[in-house]
């Protein structure tokens, strides 16, 4: 059997089992109906078919043409989102993949790249064109995008279930760089798209404001929930160890 990417998850066991499903359907039905692309939809935020329009279709949403700062996630159903912003000229901030650097993310400039936005955009290419800066190194972010294995229609998130989503968003939270402002969105296929209820989630879970397929633009309408934080009894020690932030962070809580 496959590794399960929540295996150093802390938190409910039922809870977690319950989201695992719901993400091996997603998966599974992406795959069987041809709508993931190259490198597959299983075990991973999948990359689908109409990334570029939903691209397009946030591009023109209100709440893109006011941000000038944009946090966003590193996967590639995203790329077309992290390569508009250049275009746009927005500063654009990707964390390195699993936070695995002592500097956590990537700066992306549009007016100092190495290469075309399209390939400074992507994980090779910002190797060359970014610069990997600290967390207290950022500066406030006017629009968070974030990806999704599914999101429902109440702004539910489901990733893949590593935790690194809500990881960024907490450090950053805690931060001071995203704030109750923030407006958080996705772009997902259609496919992706889930009823309201059906992702289990709890209180301090990240919830989407918008979510954009190629087809449409969802707004979601949800309760507030808690402000975001590093939830340290819910980390096991896998986790922190792999993730050198964690550890230089709860080193200093306890100094």
């Amino acid at each position: 059997m496959a590794r399960r990417h929540d295996e150093d998850a802390g938190g409910c066991p039922e809870l977690l089992a319950r989201k695992s499903e719901l993400r091996e359907q997603v998966w599974s039905e992406l795959r069987e109906r041809r709508q993931a692309r190259f490198p597959g939809a299983y075990g991973r935020i999948p990359n689908f078919v109409g990334a570029e329009a939903a691209a397009d279709r946030l591009a023109a949403t209100d709440v893109w043409r006011r941000a000038r700062t944009v946090k966003c996630n590193p996967d590639a159903p995203q790329w077309p989102v992290r390569q508009r912003a250049l275009q746009d000229g927005k500063v654009v901030y990707m964390a390195v993949p699993r936070l695995a650097e002592p500097a956590p993310f990537f700066l992306l400039d549009p007016d100092d790249l190495a290469d075309p936005p399209r390939q400074a955009a992507s994980i090779k290419g910002a190797s060359r064109s970014a610069r990997r800066v600290r967390v207290e190194e950022l500066e406030p972010v006017d629009l968070v995008v974030t990806g999704c294995v599914a999101a429902g229609l109440d702004g539910a998130r489901l990733g893949k279930g590593g935790g690194f989503g809500d990881l960024e968003f907490a450090v950053a939270t805690e931060a001071g760089l995203i704030g109750s402002g923030t407006t958080v969105v996705t772009t997902v296929h259609e496919r992706q798209l889930v009823a309201a209820g059906s992702i289990p989630t709890t209180a301090h879970d990240i919830r989407l404001g918008l979510v954009v397929t190629p087809e449409q633009v969802v707004a979601c309408a949800h309760d507030v929930s808690e402000p975001a934080r590093i939830r340290w009894d819910e980390l096991t020690e896998q986790k922190v160890a792999s993730i050198p932030l964690l550890g230089e962070l709860r080193d200093r809580q306890l100094s």
